[in-house]
């Protein structure tokens, strides 16, 4: 089995934080209108870390991987989950 690189944990915990919140202000946002708010906030995740990695090839300020910007969605959905199961025990 593969060790994953400390980096990869760095984007994925970032990813969390910036899962939960998106998700948080994205649902306070549209209370009502539940699966609309949880696409627009995947989406935005997918965005922004994938918008970060090609700002990184586009400038050469740091270094371009995509799979850092998969370990960040993936942290990105786990945050959106952990937030999304607080308010449905509400």
């Amino acid at each position: 089995m593969a060790k994953i690189a400390p980096d990869k944990w760095k984007h994925f915990f970032v990813g969390i934080l910036m899962g939960a919140a998106l998700q948080f202000f994205t649902g306070h946002l549209m209370p009502k209108h539940f699966l609309t708010d949880i696409l627009i906030t995947f989406i935005l995740v997918i965005a922004i870390s994938y918008g970060f990695e090609l700002f990184s090839l586009i400038t050469k300020k740091g270094h371009y991987d995509i799979l850092d910007a998969i370990a960040g969605i993936i942290g990105g959905v786990t945050g959106m989950a952990i937030i999304l199961i607080f308010e449905s025990v509400q």
